[in-house]
C-alpha cells in the first residue's frame, strides 16, 4: 500500500511508518512529532485501494500491519481487538507494526486489508471479532459483529489466506444486544 495524503500538510508521518515522538519540555511524556497530533484524522489515496481515512493513535505490543484494534477516543490508546461480546467501542486497522510507545496511523474508512483467522470468507459478508485478538472472521458470533464493516471480496477467500479486504466506515464493535 502506497498512500499519499490528500491534504497538503508538510512534515506529516507517512501512513505506513511509526513515530517515537518527541519528549515534552517537562520530560514526562512523549507526543507525536509535530505537526502530527494524537487523534488527528487525515485522508489519503492509494492507487489500488482508493481513498482512505486514517486516525493517529498510540500503539500497543503485538500490533502488526492489518491488526484490528479498539481505541479509546479520549486517550487515543489502542489495544488489540479482543474476543469480548457486547463491547461497544470504535475499532481501526493498523497500517504499521505500531508497538507500545510508538505513534502510527490506523485506518477508519475505505478499503482496509485486515488480518483474519483461518476461516473461509464469503463475498460481501458481515465481519465479526474472532477468538484471536486483533483478527476478524466471517463466522456469525452474537454480540461480536463489527458494525460499519463488510467484506469487499467478490469471491470466497480461502481459509489459508491470512487477510481480507473489508470496506469500513468508522467501524465499531456491536455492543449490547437486547
Amino acid at each position: 500500500m502506497a498512500y499519499t495524503f490528500d491534504e497538503a500538510k508538510a512534515g506529516l508521518l507517512q501512513i505506513a511508518n511509526t513515530d517515537s515522538g518527541v519528549t515534552m519540555a517537562n520530560g514526562t511524556a512523549a507526543i507525536p512529532t509535530p505537526p502530527a497530533v494524537l487523534g488527528m484524522v487525515v485522508r489519503a489515496f492509494d492507487p489500488t485501494y482508493g481513498e482512505g481515512e486514517f486516525i493517529l493513535l498510540l500503539g500497543v505490543d503485538s500490533t502488526v500491519i492489518g491488526s484490528m484494534v479498539t481505541y479509546n477516543a479520549t486517550t487515543n490508546q489502542t489495544t488489540l481487538s479482543a474476543n469480548t461480546a457486547n463491547y461497544a467501542g470504535p475499532v481501526a486497522v493498523a497500517m504499521s507494526a505500531n508497538t507500545a510507545g510508538l505513534f502510527g496511523w490506523y485506518q477508519i474508512g475505505g478499503l482496509a486489508v485486515i488480518k483474519k483467522t483461518a476461516v473461509a470468507t464469503g463475498a460481501q459478508v458481515s465481519i465479526f471479532q474472532s477468538a484471536t485478538a486483533g483478527r476478524i472472521m466471517a463466522t456469525s458470533a452474537s454480540g461480536k459483529q463489527i458494525l460499519g464493516a463488510k467484506s469487499a471480496n467478490l469471491a470466497t477467500i480461502t481459509s489459508t489466506t491470512s487477510t481480507v479486504i473489508v470496506s469500513i466506515n468508522r467501524p465499531h464493535k456491536q455492543g449490547i444486544i437486547s
